[in-house]
């Protein structure tokens, strides 16, 4: 039964979610696609109610409980981040909205981002292992909890293998590849509103306005011929 709870909510997050982004862009029904969305964490509780109503009823704590755990961990930690993600691809797509900015590949950025990625491992980890904890607690010395103790140890390894890829990001920066366009010297590509201009173009906007004050004028404001 924990199984199939399990794979219902999966269905059923996605399920939600299309619905969710399919109010909010195609039928521009934003507060029924915010009460769909806020649906998605009931059914993680749903799961944790189902689950420790299993092991209350005398079930043997065995890996589909474990499973249970580690899936609730998981959708604490990414489960907005998931959401927002989509949300910006939906709102492009469908919206006309601009796309989505692209996480960054090369340098510290990009250590940063896995570093950031890390710490929602970590918490699922965490969630997980607190969770897996209290079924150990609740189950007492009355049941093998064996598995139980072997999916914490699974979260743990998961968090620590993650958190080695990321660290190695930051101690060996991924450097971007010398054909890579960049931006020429002197010349002002895609500046945001507000950037100075630099180089050539900064150059010759003074020079005109130096050229603007310093020649002589006429009483009627217009140039004297040379």
């Amino acid at each position: 039964m924990v199984v199939a709870l399990i794979i219902a909510c999966e269905v059923g997050f996605w399920v939600l979610l299309a619905l969710g982004l399919g109010a909010r862009y195609l039928l521009r029904w934003r507060r029924t696609s915010v009460v769909l969305l806020l649906c998605e964490p009931v059914l993680e509780l749903v799961l944790f109610a189902v689950t420790a109503w299993d092991l209350k009823n005398g079930a043997e704590p065995g890996w589909e409980h474990g499973l249970a755990a580690l899936y609730i961990g998981y959708t604490v930690a990414y489960g907005h981040y998931t959401i927002r993600w989509l949300d910006g691809h939906a709102a492009h797509r469908l919206a006309g909205g601009p796309p989505p900015a692209k996480p960054p590949r090369y340098g510290m950025p990009r250590a940063r981002h896995e570093g950031a990625l890390w710490l929602r491992t970590l918490l699922a980890a965490a969630v997980a292992g607190a969770l897996l904890q209290g079924a150990v607690w609740y189950v007492g010395d009355g049941g093998d909890v064996s598995s139980l103790r072997s999916f914490q140890w699974t979260a743990l390894r998961v968090a620590a293998l993650h958190g080695v890829i990321a660290l190695t990001y930051l101690l060996w920066p991924k450097k971007a590849p010398e054909g890579e366009p960049r931006p020429a010297a002197g010349t002002f590509a895609q500046a945001p509103t507000g950037t100075r201009l630099e180089g050539t173009h900064l150059e010759r906007a003074r020079g005109t306005a130096c050229r603007a004050t310093t020649e002589p004028q006429s009483n009627d404001g217009t140039r004297r011929s040379a």
